[in-house]
């Protein structure tokens, strides 16, 4: 059954972004080496890159629940493309630098702040809530088929012909995005229809703490928060140490790193198609538990096992869990939070969940460093299961779907009020608040 003609639009742009996005992301670091050798340099692509999640992640949920999130999104890719375009007219100049490539990834990962947020706050006005779960599937689907599996390697080939090539596509493919979102119907955030006074500095500043507030005194989505957050963070630190094991004690050959990296995209994929369905037969609880244990379970495999079979079994595993969580995750927040919040409350959760990535990949290197690779993938199992034990034992089925039921997305107000959220009772404040989020 069909998701509509509007939807299909949405998952048409968001196919064409990510596939944009998977290309770049292969040719900016084989462009960052080709311009220097220096560790700090090329380190500093990181900095360029998350950045953008640190300083405009909050700011651009406030946007979203203030203007036409379609226009968001339109400007947000249009904006990309300029910024991979300008890239382009710098190589073809010769001006090989590694300032202009800070600033086109800094440019193109700030737009992507604000294209991300506002995408995730319109699958509600697109489906039914029947079909919320199966929309967020596509979604999910298709970033991780296009991003991780397909968008790379492309990217890779067309660099090896010309470095200007892999850019102009990657910017020409943004740019159609941006073309196709044009033809989705208007989507005014609900807060746009009662207040239209004009922002100030001091009214934004209000509003970035309503949909903060509204956030935080949500117990049920700051527990999930705290659970991607623990799994984003533990996944960052081991991430860059996987090659070293796989071509190491595992035995990977270069040959094979393609299709070694290639299972747990399969992986995503899968998890991203069959969680409508399963999470309706085993519940959103265990998908949470299984979230966090399964990639815990997958550190530990890496640090005491030389079988590239295993290890590669819990990789698929591990990415199967962690796409069924980013759909459980998506659907309670688009759920069970005002319409005219959720672009600030959405940004507020991402802001937790992505701030972390730096410290962890910091973390991660530094004990690696002093301690081995392995002594790191067993401190990450140890940390992310007790981080479960923790932060999963009290997220339930039963509370998440009275969180979801709860949700009023017309209600307007300004302060959350008392919260009693609570995933074991069951429990859930029936929070009123004025304004936004992400």
């Amino acid at each position: 059954m069909g998701l509509g003609r509007s939807f299909n639009r949405l998952w048409l742009s968001q196919g064409l972004s990510n596939t944009a996005d998977g290309l770049v992301s292969a040719a900016i670091p084989l462009l960052a080496v080709a311009i220097t050798r220096d560790p700090l340099l090329i380190g500093g692509m990181t900095v360029a890159n998350f950045l953008p999640w640190l300083l405009f992640t909050l700011p651009s949920g406030e946007l979203a629940d203030r203007i036409d999130r379609r226009l968001i999104m339109v400007v947000g890719n249009v904006f990309r493309a300029v910024a991979f375009g300008l890239l382009v007219l710098a190589l073809l100049a010769h001006l090989h630098s590694i300032v202009i490539l800070y600033l086109a990834v800094f440019l193109a990962g700030s737009a992507e702040t604000m294209v991300d947020n506002a995408a995730l706050t319109v699958p509600p006005r697109l489906v039914e809530r029947k079909d919320l779960e199966r929309a967020n599937g596509r979604l999910f689907a298709v970033q991780s088929a296009i991003n991780t599996f397909v968008g790379p390697p492309v990217g890779a080939a067309l660099f090896a012909v010309s470095a200007w090539l892999v850019f102009t596509t990657g910017a020409g493919l943004f740019a159609i995005a941006a073309l196709a979102l044009i033809t989705l119907p208007r989507l005014l955030p609900t807060a746009s229809e009662v207040n239209n006074s004009r922002p100030t500095p001091g009214s934004i500043a209000r509003n970035i703490r309503a949909g903060w507030s509204y956030f935080w005194n949500h117990k049920l989505l700051r527990r999930v928060a705290f659970i991607s957050a623990s799994i984003n963070g533990f996944g960052a630190a081991t991430g860059g140490l996987i090659v070293l094991v796989a071509t190491g004690p595992l035995g990977v050959t270069p040959a094979w790193w393609g299709v070694f990296i290639a299972v747990p995209a399969v992986g995503s994929i899968a998890g991203s198609l069959i969680a409508s369905k399963l999470v309706r037969v085993i519940g959103g609880g265990p998908v949470t538990w299984l979230a966090a244990l399964v990639p815990a379970a997958t550190y530990a495999a890496f640090g005491l096992s030389t079988s590239v079979v295993l290890v590669e079994i819990f990789l698929f595993c591990s990415a199967v869990a962690t796409a069924m969580n980013q759909i459980v995750v998506s659907t309670l927040r688009q759920a069970s939070v005002p319409d005219e919040l959720l672009g600030r409350v959405t940004a507020a959760y991402r802001l937790i969940v992505l701030g972390v990535v730096p410290l962890g990949a910091l973390l991660g290197g530094v004990l690696a460093h002093y301690r081995g690779t392995s002594a790191t993938f067993i401190g990450a199992s140890i940390g992310l299961t007790l981080a479960a034990l923790v932060f999963a034992s009290r997220v339930t089925t039963r509370g998440l779907r009275e969180a979801e039921q709860a949700g009023h997305p017309g209600t307007s107000a300004q302060s959350p009020g008392p919260d009693r959220s609570d995933a074991d009772s069951g429990e859930l404040a029936d929070t009123e608040v004025v304004t936004q989020q992400n």
